[in-house]
């Protein structure tokens, strides 16, 4: 489970039992909530109300498996980096907004630097890798740029 907060709450508004419950969540998103009470030290009715609460405020905005790519017939993962012709917010939120329904992506960041966007793609070969870029974003009018890089191998970090 990925934790990502697109809210402005200070991280001190979380203390050191809401930072526990949100490690060991990210560890295993199915804990059970007897285990994880029992993980960070509180009983299980109050470690249930927290995680409630860590829902409600976004801390956690959801709970997913990891599947491999290739059980979907999806083997080729990708990294396309999308440069914007105009920088205005309604083609920025348009973009993404798009960018998110397109077959394929699993992640769409924006980003600082020379691209505006990074797209996160799967994709079942390279034929339709390159179908995806040329049938989505090159015709898209917002699309100045893509550049399209590989990913060999993929691990996921602690966080």
């Amino acid at each position: 489970m990925t934790l990502v907060s697109n809210d402005l709450r200070p991280p001190s508004a979380l203390d050191d039992t809401d930072r526990a419950i949100l490690a060991e969540l990210a560890a295993d998103g199915r804990m059970p909530n007897n285990a994880l009470a029992e993980r960070v030290g509180v009983a299980p009715s109050t470690c249930l109300a927290r995680t409630r609460a860590l829902r409600e405020s976004g801390a956690i905005r959801g709970f997913h498996a990891e599947i491999d790519p290739a059980a979907l017939g999806l083997p080729l993962q990708a990294l396309v980096s999308v440069r914007l012709s105009a920088h205005d917010r309604q083609v920025v939120d348009a973009f993404r907004a798009r960018s998110v329904r397109l077959p394929g992506v699993v992640s769409v960041f924006h980003v600082a630097g020379a691209e505006d966007y990074v797209l996160h793609v799967r994709a079942a070969s390279a034929d339709a890798l390159r179908d995806f870029v040329l049938d989505h974003l090159a015709v898209d009018p917002a699309v100045q740029h893509t550049q399209t890089s590989l990913i060999f191998e993929q691990a996921r970090g602690v966080g």
